[in-house]
C-alpha cells in the first residue's frame, strides 16, 4: 500500500497534525511494508512539532500560501491564485511521479483540483473542520462574500472525491444526501509522554482488515488533582479564549473560587491581546498562558477538568484526549462536536454558544462538588467504548480497502 496525505503544515501543536500522526504510527506499527508520505505547502523547512515514524517520506511543495497573509484582500487573491497554479503543477508532477493508491487531502488548497489529477490513485477528502468554518470567522465586506462562496463551491467538490470523510454525525447532517460521505472520528489517544517513540515495528505486514488490538496509553496517575482548569488549543480567533477570559473573570468575583486557577497551553496571534485582556480584567494572579507542550498527558493528569469555549470545530482531539484522560469537560454547545461527545451531566456540562454568564455557572458547578467530578471522570473514561483506536482504525482500513475494490 502507497498512502499520501497532503496538508499544509506539520510544524503547529494543532488537533490535526495530531491525528494525522496517530494515524502514520498506527500504519508504521502495524504496516512496516508500507509506503507513507506527508506532503506539506507551507512548512518552510521547519521541523515538525511531533516526531513523525523514520518511515514516513516528508515532502514540502514550497507553494507558501501564509506568505501573503499579511496582504490587502485584492493582494491576496492574487497571490492565492498564482500560488494556487504553482500548488498543482508540482503536485501533479509528484503524484505522476509516485503513483500511489490512494491520496487523502486534509482540505488544504488541493482540494480543489487535486480530484482532477490523473495518477491511478484514489482520493480521499479529510474534514478537520465542518461545513460552516468559513462563515464562523464573521468577516465583514468583500471577505464575508468570498467566504459565501467559497462554502456553496464546497458542496460542488466534496462530490468530486472517491470518499469524503466528516468527524462528526452533526457535520454529516449538514452536507445532505451524498453518495460518496462517511462519518470516522478522530481515536480517543494520549501521548504517554513527551518521549514517546514513533517507530517501524518489526511484526510483518497483515491483511488490510485484519483486527489490531488497541494501543491506547493512559495519562499517567497522580495522587490528587490541582484546583486547576486547563484550556488547549491555538490562540487564535477559532478557539476565542476572550470569551473564557470574560467567563472567568466573573466566576473570580466569587471568593468560594478564588483558590482555583486557569492554564492555557496553546500559541497564536491572539497571544498578545489575551495577556492585555488578563490584565485589564485583573485575573493575572489565577491565570496564565503556557507554551504548547508535549507533556500534555501530565497537564491532563493534574488537572480538575477542560474547558472549551471555541466558536466551531470539527471534532476537537483535545476534547477526546481528555475525556479519555477522565477530565470531565465543560463547553460552549458550538458546532461541531461537544453534541457526539459530551453527555449532559454524566461527562461534563454543555452551556449555550456565547452564554459568558452560563459557561462561569457550569465550571461552578464543576468545582464545588469533588464527587460528582470525581463520578463524572469515570464516565469521561467511556468514551474508549467508541473512540478507541482500535475500532477508529478499523473503520480507515475498511475504507481503504472499499475504494480500492470499487
Amino acid at each position: 500500500m502507497k498512502l499520501i496525505y497532503c496538508i499544509h503544515s506539520v510544524y503547529n501543536p494543532g488537533g490535526m497534525e495530531r491525528v494525522l500522526l496517530n494515524k502514520l504510527n498506527y500504519f508504521a506499527e502495524h504496516f512496516p511494508s508500507w509506503s507513507l508520505t506527508v506532503v506539506t505547502t507551507d512548512q518552510h523547512g521547519r521541523p515538525t512539532f511531533y516526531p513523525f515514524p523514520e518511515q514516513v517520506k516528508m515532502i514540502d511543495l514550497g507553494i507558501n500560501y501564509s506568505d501573503d497573509n499579511c496582504l490587502n484582500v485584492l493582494r491576496k487573491t492574487a497571490g492565492y491564485l498564482r500560488r494556487r497554479k504553482l500548488h498543482k503543477k508540482r503536485l501533479t508532477e509528484l503524484l505522476m511521479q509516485e503513483k500511489a493508491d490512494i491520496v487523502i487531502s486534509l482540505y488544504p488548497c488541493e482540494s480543489s483540483f487535486i480530484p482532477k489529477i490523473k495518477d491511478g490513485s484514489k482520493k480521499v477528502l479529510e474534514l478537520h473542520f465542518n461545513k460552516y468554518f468559513r462563515l464562523q470567522y464573521a468577516r465583514k465586506g468583500l471577505m464575508r462574500l468570498l467566504d459565501i462562496l467559497r462554502t456553496a463551491q464546497d458542496e460542488l467538490i466534496v462530490r468530486r472525491f472517491d470518499s469524503f470523510v466528516v468527524l462528526t454525525r452533526e457535520d454529516m447532517g449538514y452536507w445532505g444526501q451524498l453518495a460518496n460521505i462517511c462519518t470516522i472520528p478522530n481515536a480517543a489517544i494520549v501521548p504517554a509522554s513527551a518521549t514517546q517513540a514513533s517507530s517501524s515495528a518489526s511484526a510483518s505486514a497483515a491483511p488490510i482488515s485484519a483486527t489490531i488490538a488497541p494501543t491506547f496509553s493512559q495519562a499517567p496517575a497522580t495522587p490528587t488533582k490541582k484546583k486547576q482548569v486547563v484550556a488547549v488549543g491555538r490562540m487564535d480567533h477559532q478557539k476565542s479564549y476572550d470569551r473564557l477570559l470574560d467567563a472567568w473573570a466573573v466566576l473570580q468575583r466569587d471568593p468560594d473560587f478564588c483558590a482555583w486557577s486557569l492554564a492555557i497551553y496553546g500559541q497564536g496571534e491572539w497571544r498578545d491581546m489575551l495577556q492585555q485582556q488578563i490584565e485589564r480584567l485583573g485575573i493575572a494572579s489565577s491565570v496564565s498562558l503556557n507554551a504548547p507542550t508535549k507533556e500534555i498527558a501530565k497537564v491532563y493528569a493534574e488537572s480538575a477538568f477542560l474547558v472549551m469555549s471555541s466558536h466551531y470545530e470539527g471534532l476537537p482531539m483535545v476534547m477526546i484526549e481528555a475525556l479519555s484522560s477522565g477530565l470531565p469537560v465543560v463547553s460552549f454547545d458550538f458546532p461541531c462536536g461537544p453534541k457526539d461527545l459530551i453527555r449532559e451531566g454524566e461527562n461534563g456540562f454543555l452551556v449555550k454558544n456565547g452564554d459568558i454568564n452560563g459557561l462561569a455557572l457550569a465550571m461552578k458547578q464543576m468545582m464545588k462538588d469533588e464527587s460528582r467530578r470525581e463520578a463524572m471522570s469515570q464516565e469521561a473514561k467511556k468514551i474508549l467504548e467508541s473512540y478507541s483506536e482500535e475500532k477508529v482504525m478499523a473503520q480507515w482500513l475498511s475504507l481503504f480497502e472499499n475504494i480500492l475494490n470499487k
